[in-house]
């Protein structure tokens, strides 16, 4: 039992640091290319590399079992559009040295997710976790109006992921078999978005640069491996301390933001971070009791 939860915090602790510090430094690094074409190559390497898994895991029978139900495939339609979404937001945070925005969306979705629970699977909250909701519609609100516009970035990223999450729980389905649709839905897209690209010779990746186009091909490989990695740590160690782990991610996208991409933080972003770590910090004693 105490190897399982050793390995399973080894495995989601690795998954949340790569999310939080590998991922945003390769995706800084590529950030040559703009952010429509970085999300068009990681939906489509990712799509590729997942049949490379569902092969070697022996995964097609799942695969062909979801096939058989239309319901079902029209739900992972839309995970699939809100995930693409989620991506691009998250790309464009980058490439506009915003990271602290899109962290503070990550920060809110585990709290957001109680509330959406709570409105369309009709689940139980209680006091504290209503408090820790209270506290993340304050953020936003002060926000609104100390800076007068809408923080869309931590917004968008937020409501995706939570929307993304509400959905997936109504589908029995692995992580990985479920990402491999949602790509595969949206890679028919993805290419006529990249044939627009190109027929406006905007586009990166192509024969005449091979050496940036290799180094677009990893975004597939920056996308699984976290995921492969969560998913293990979660089948180890259970939803309640993977979830609390998880925020190490959206922590070590803070701190970098402010010490590797030079991003500025003002009084009044700092003062909306307050309140969404005391609500954190009440979630995740919440957790800590399930």
């Amino acid at each position: 039992m105490k190897k399982n939860l050793f390995q399973g915090s080894l495995y989601t602790v690795g998954a949340s640091l790569w999310w939080g510090i590998i991922g945003v430094i390769y995706f800084k690094f590529v950030s040559f290319a703009s952010p429509i074409e970085l999300t068009i190559h990681r939906t489509i390497w990712t799509t590729l590399l997942l049949v490379i898994t569902t092969t070697y895991f022996r995964k097609w029978s799942e695969f062909r079992k979801i096939l058989k139900s239309f319901s079902t495939l029209i739900l992972l339609f839309i995970t699939g559009i809100l995930v693409s979404i989620n991506w691009f937001t998250w790309l464009y945070s980058i490439s506009v040295n915003n990271m602290l925005d899109a962290s503070l969306g990550y920060y809110i979705f585990p709290i957001l997710s109680i509330f959406l629970g709570k409105i369309f699977l009709k689940e139980g909250i209680n006091k504290n976790k209503a408090i820790a909701i209270f506290l993340v519609f304050l953020s936003i609100i002060y926000l609104l109006i100390e800076f007068k516009n809408i923080p869309w970035i931590g917004l968008t990223v937020a409501i995706t992921f939570s929307l993304y999450t509400l959905i997936r729980k109504k589908i029995n389905i692995s992580s990985d078999i479920g990402l491999f649709f949602e790509t595969l839905f949206i890679s028919p897209i993805a290419l006529i978005l990249f044939s627009y690209l190109v027929f406006n010779n905007t586009n990166i990746f192509g024969f005449e640069n091979p050496a940036l186009s290799l180094y677009l091909f990893f975004s597939g490989l920056m996308t699984l491996v976290p995921l492969f990695m969560y998913i293990k740590g979660f089948e180890l160690i259970g939803i309640g301390p993977a979830s609390m782990i998880f925020f190490l991610t959206p922590t070590a996208q803070f701190f970098l933001s402010i010490f590797y991409l030079d991003q500025t933080l003002e009084i009044e972003k700092l003062i909306s971070f307050i309140f969404i770590w005391i609500a954190v910090i009440i979630y995740l004693n919440e957790l800590r009791k399930e």
